[in-house]
């Protein structure tokens, strides 16, 4: 909605719009599904939607045996809020197999907001567990402007000397509020020591059941790859979530009229194959 149409807000799509997104998000589940074809097996696979312009997506994927996450998060918020206020009604109706939402969340934020925040998240974790879903978390740790001087204005720099220390710094907050995720969603880290440190801090205290998925963050294809191939080889990292460096250049290339539908579909199934490759690479 913002990159593509410029907009300021999902709620300022028009029909049309609307449409458009709906036959973008389906045309990468084909290329998703076209991933399987080539070989990556049903059950190391898994399909993030939202409902709102995502519900055939979900409703095809849970048919066809997928593992199935649904967002529950309002897109595009400053401020973490559920999409709908019945969010239980919307996940009995579509029964994932995980809840899922994004935070964004810095220790330096106000204390009001991080209260705000924990309060929704920890009743969505508890909902979910006692429902028998999953959880997964997607965290984001935004840095703040007197974080990004201290590096100079530098987000390589504030992703290698800041980040992962507030991650596990973020990690133990929500632990300690009872927020507990099956899943932590996380962006990729540069190190296998801070990997390691990583899934030490979300396996604490008996947690052993609790795992970790490297987000890809829209970065570059180089940049992926290099947090695949450092975090594969970490006990405890059981997968990737990358979405818009597999899909992003064929969905702009097709809004344009640059290439046609079975190419989109041929480009997303590809990218998402190879990066599989490099991840089991490492983990076989």
């Amino acid at each position: 909605a913002k990159e593509l149409f410029g907009l300021s807000l999902v709620m300022d799509l028009d029909t049309n719009q609307k449409h458009l997104i709906r036959e973008f998000k389906m045309l990468i589940y084909k290329g998703f599904k076209k991933a399987i074809d080539l070989g990556i097996p049903t059950n190391f696979a898994a399909v993030l939607c939202d409902e709102e312009f995502g519900s055939e997506v979900l409703i095809d994927a849970k048919h066809n045996g997928f593992v199935t996450i649904l967002t529950i998060e309002k897109s595009g918020e400053k401020e973490f809020k559920f999409q709908y206020e019945d969010f239980k009604s919307h996940i009995q109706n579509f029964k994932p197999e995980f809840t899922k939402v994004l935070i964004r969340y810095n220790p330096s934020d106000l204390p009001d907001l991080k209260i705000r925040l924990k309060m929704y998240l920890k009743i969505l974790s508890d909902y979910s567990h006692k429902e028998n879903f999953k959880f997964l978390l997607e965290l984001l740790v935004i840095p703040t402007k007197n974080q990004l001087t201290d590096v100079l204005q530098s987000r390589e720099e504030y992703d290698r000397k800041i980040r992962p220390v507030l991650t596990v710094e973020v990690i133990k907050d929500l632990q300690n509020a009872g927020i507990e995720p099956d899943v932590w969603k996380l962006e990729g880290f540069d190190t296998e020591f801070e990997y390691s440190e990583i899934v030490k801090t979300i396996k604490s205290n008996g947690r052993e059941n609790v795992g970790l998925v490297i987000l890809g963050r829209g970065a570059n294809e180089e940049k992926v790859n290099e947090w695949l191939r450092v975090g594969s080889g970490i006990k405890g990292v059981m997968g990737f979530a990358v979405g818009r460096t597999v899909f992003w250049q064929a969905i702009e290339k097709f809004n344009k009229g640059e290439i046609g539908k079975a190419e989109v579909i041929d480009t997303v199934a590809q990218n998402f194959f190879e990066f599989y490759g490099i991840f089991t690479a490492s983990t076989n």
